[in-house]
């Protein structure tokens, strides 16, 4: 009879950090004025409440936004990326502060 070591099986969701994918302010404010970041990076999800993120808004207002000219315009970087410029969103928030 072959007796195989068994080993306790870890639960894949388990062994993946929770913000993998989210900047937070402290690296936002680390990154380059000419990095691109995308819109999960950028504002709250309904699906990651704890997770703070630099902007105080939902993925819908921020395409409102966009769209209406009140916020930088994105960059298509290719069919299923789109992102915007670190750079010009520090602008956006140094103008919002200041307003």
């Amino acid at each position: 009879m072959s007796s195989k070591p068994t080993s306790p099986k870890t639960p894949i969701a388990s062994s993946i950090p929770a913000q993998k994918a989210t900047i937070h302010q402290s690296v936002f404010d680390a990154l380059p004025d000419s990095a691109f970041i995308r819109e999960a990076q950028l504002v709250q999800s309904p699906k990651r409440p704890g997770v703070p993120a630099p902007l105080p808004f939902s993925a819908p207002t921020l395409w409102r936004m966009a769209a209406a000219g009140t916020f930088p315009k994105p960059i298509k970087l290719s069919a299923r990326v789109t992102c915007w410029r670190v750079s010009e969103v520090r602008a956006w928030m140094t103008a919002q502060a200041t307003a």
